[in-house]
């Protein structure tokens, strides 16, 4: 199933929210992109029509399979993306806003290389 970035978007703020908090709801969400809770909620039905969340009698939102794993992948790339930024000489700020750009677009052969570089380049300058 093909998944847009607004969704990957969502699910990778409720898996960082998730980290943050023990119980994820629809107005954390809106206070972490700065949405109104309409907006929010609209997307909200349309990932768990997909079955990418859950959402249980108390509101509490969780990932599902599916969801947690389209979370994980795009937070992995925004994190090594954003470090790889961040080692060339690019500010923090900066960085982290342009790896959201870019966490999306990229084919998975283009940040596999990526990431292998990355991780090569880290582990040669720990030495």
């Amino acid at each position: 199933m093909a998944v847009t970035e607004a969704v990957e978007n969502y699910l990778e703020a409720i898996l960082v929210l998730k980290r943050k908090q023990p119980d994820v709801h629809a107005i954390d969400i809106c206070n972490y992109f700065n949405y109104s809770r309409p907006t929010v909620s609209v997307a909200l039905k349309q990932m768990k029509d997909k079955g990418f969340i859950l959402v249980n009698g108390e509101n509490h939102i969780s990932l599902t399979d599916e969801g947690l794993e389209v979370a994980e992948r795009i937070y992995e790339r925004h994190t090594i993306i954003s470090k790889m930024l961040v080692s060339i000489g690019v500010s923090k700020a900066t960085a982290l806003e342009d790896a959201c750009k870019i966490e999306h677009d990229l084919s998975d052969e283009t940040f596999r290389c990526i990431k292998k570089h990355f991780n090569e380049r880290m582990a040669k300058e720990q030495k």
